[in-house]
C-alpha cells in the first residue's frame, strides 16, 4: 500500500489510506512545504507532492494528477494558492492564537495550519471539516502528533469567531512583502505600488495567443473569448485547457497576453532568420515561426525542451523551429541574425498574479544574481546579430533593476547598440504601456481594450495582465 505524504506512522507501520478529501489537503500542505521551507517553484513542488501522493509521475502536459480526482486536483491547488496569496493575513490570524509562536521541531505543522486557516476564512469550507481534517493530518506526522489538542484549540477558536478576509485593496500590501512592495514603490509611487499588490490578489483569466491571428475573431467567438485590442483571446474562466475546441488542432496556445507583445515588437519577420533565447515554453517561438520567421530557439534546460518540443509540434509548427539545446551566453551562430528575442531569465515578480508563490521564493540577493546572468546573455544577443538586425530583450520582472537599467547598462558599454523606432503595431495599444523612452512596461494593474465595439453591458476594457519589461534596440553597422 502506498505510504501517503504525511510520513510513516509512529511506530513505523504503513499509513493507513487517508479517508475522502484528506489526499488532496496533504497534496497542498506538502506542496506549501516545499515552497515556504525549501523554496522549490510552485509547479515544481505541486507535480513532487503529486508524484509523491500517488507513487506515480504527474503529467507535466495535462496538469493531470495520477490517483487524485480532477476535483481533489483541482482543490489541492486551489488551496495551495489561496495561502500563498494569502500568507501574511493568515498568519496573523494564528500567532494571535499560539501563545508560544510556531513549534520549532515540526514545521509541516505550520502548513497544515495555514492551510486549514484558509479553507475556514478564505475558501467556507465548513468548520467541521476543515477542522477535523487537519486534526486527521497533525496525528498522521510524526513531530506534529503532539500538537492535535492545540491543532483542535487554535482551530475552533477561529472558527467560532471568525475574522473577516480583507478586501484585495487591503490585502494587498499586507500579503506582500516589503522589500517587494518598497521596491515598487520607489519605481512606480505608492498608489500603483499598491494598484499591483491588489491586481495580484486576483486570479488571472486565461489567455490564448491565435496560431493564426486573421482568425482570432471567429475563435473568439467559438470559445466564447473576449478579443483583446493586443490580439490576444480571453476567458474569463479557467477550464481544463485540452478539453477546449481548437487544443487538439493547435489553433491557439496558453499565454498571458503581455508575454505575446514582445515578439510583436520585432515587427515584420516573415522569411527573417530570428533566434529566440531561453526559448522554453514555446510561446514566442510558435509567434514568430507562425508569422513566417526562420527560427532557432534556444534554450539551457535540458527538463525543458520536451515540452518545447511537444508545444511545436501540437501547433503544427515544429517543422518551422530549430531546437538547439546551448548556454545562450555562450552560444554563436555560425552566421548572424536578423533579429534576436531574449526573454531573460528573471525573477518573474511581473507574474504573481499566476504564481503566488515567487514573493515567498524570491530574494534582493537573487534578484542580484540574475541580473548580473542577464548582462551576460544581452552582450551575447548583440554579438549573434548582424549590422541592422533588432533585438528585443524583455523580462517578466517588475524590477528596474532587470528591465530599463539593464538596457541603460547595456548603451553605456556599447556604443554598437541603441534604441530602436516602435514598429507600427504598437502605436495601436495603450499609450500608458509605454515609458517616455519607448520601452514596453506593462503592470498587472494596467487595462487591456477590448478590439471592436463591446456586447451591451460589457466594459470597453478587461483588467489585469503580467508585468512585463520590453526594449526594441538596434545593432548599429
Amino acid at each position: 500500500m502506498t505510504r501517503t505524504s504525511g510520513g510513516p506512522g509512529r511506530s513505523g507501520a504503513s499509513a493507513v489510506a487517508p479517508p475522502a478529501g484528506l489526499a488532496a489537503r496533504d497534496v497542498a500542505v506538502a506542496t506549501l512545504a516545499a515552497i515556504l521551507d525549501r523554496s522549490v517553484p510552485l509547479e515544481e513542488a505541486f507535480d513532487g507532492a503529486l508524484e509523491s501522493q500517488s507513487g506515480h509521475r504527474a503529467d507535466e502536459h495535462t496538469d493531470r494528477a495520477p490517483g487524485l480526482a480532477d476535483r481533489d486536483r483541482a482543490f489541492a491547488r486551489l488551496l495551495t494558492l489561496t495561502v500563498l496569496r494569502r500568507l501574511a493575513e493568515i498568519d496573523g490570524h494564528l500567532l494571535a492564537r499560539l501563545e508560544k509562536g510556531w513549534p520549532k521541531q515540526a514545521p509541516r505543522f505550520r502548513q497544515i495550519l495555514r492551510a486549514a486557516v484558509a479553507q475556514l476564512v478564505f475558501l467556507e469550507v465548513p468548520a467541521h471539516a476543515a477542522i477535523d481534517m487537519a486534526v486527521r493530518q497533525v496525528k498522521r506526522d510524526r513531530r506534529a502528533h503532539r500538537y492535535d489538542g492545540l491543532t483542535n484549540a487554535v482551530l475552533r477558536s477561529l472558527s467560532s469567531h471568525p475574522p473577516k478576509p480583507l478586501d484585495a485593496a487591503e490585502a494587498g500590501p499586507v500579503n506582500t512583502p516589503s522589500w517587494l512592495l518598497e521596491g515598487w514603490t520607489a519605481a512606480y509611487g505608492a498608489e500603483t505600488a499598491r494598484a499591483i499588490a491588489a491586481a495580484n490578489q486576483q486570479p488571472p483569466a486565461l489567455d490564448l495567443t491565435p496560431r493564426d491571428p486573421s482568425s482570432a475573431a471567429r475563435w473568439a467567438g467559438l470559445l466564447g473569448a473576449d478579443l483583446l485590442a493586443s490580439g490576444a483571446l480571453r476567458l474569463a474562466a479557467r477550464p481544463a485547457v485540452e478539453q477546449l475546441p481548437g487544443f487538439s488542432d493547435g489553433a491557439w496556445w496558453v499565454q498571458d497576453a503581455a508575454a505575446a507583445l514582445p515578439a510583436r515588437l520585432l515587427g515584420d519577420v516573415c522569411g527573417l532568420s530570428v533566434a529566440d533565447l531561453c526559448a522554453a515554453p514555446g510561446g514566442k517561438a510558435a509567434q514568430l515561426a507562425s508569422a513566417g520567421a526562420l527560427v532557432t530557439a534556444v534554450e539551457n534546460a535540458p527538463r525543458r525542451i520536451p515540452r518545447l518540443a511537444a508545444n511545436l509540434e501540437r501547433l503544427g509548427l515544429a517543422d518551422r523551429v530549430r531546437i538547439v539545446e546551448a548556454d545562450a551566453a555562450i552560444w554563436r551562430p555560425a552566421d548572424p541574425f536578423d533579429a534576436v528575442l531574449l526573454d531573460a531569465p528573471c525573477s518573474a515578480t511581473g507574474t504573481i498574479r499566476r504564481h503566488p508563490d515567487v514573493p515567498w521564493i524570491k530574494s534582493p540577493a537573487e534578484v542580484a544574481a540574475l541580473v548580473a546572468l542577464q548582462g551576460r546573455l544581452l552582450d551575447a544577443a548583440v554579438e549573434m546579430l548582424r549590422p541592422g538586425g533588432i533585438l528585443v530583450f524583455c523580462t517578466c520582472s517588475l524590477e528596474p533593476a532587470e528591465g530599463v537599467d539593464q538596457v541603460e547598462a547595456l548603451l553605456a558599454r556599447r556604443r554598437d547598440v541603441e534604441r530602436a523606432r516602435l514598429p507600427d503595431v504598437a502605436t495601436h495599444w495603450p499609450r500608458e504601456w509605454f515609458s517616455p523612452k519607448g520601452d514596453l512596461r506593462t503592470l498587472p494593474c494596467h487595462a487591456v481594450p477590448l478590439e471592436g465595439a463591446p456586447d451591451p453591458g460589457k466594459p470597453f476594457v478587461s483588467l489585469g495582465l503580467d508585468g512585463f519589461f520590453a526594449a526594441r534596440l538596434v545593432r548599429r553597422a
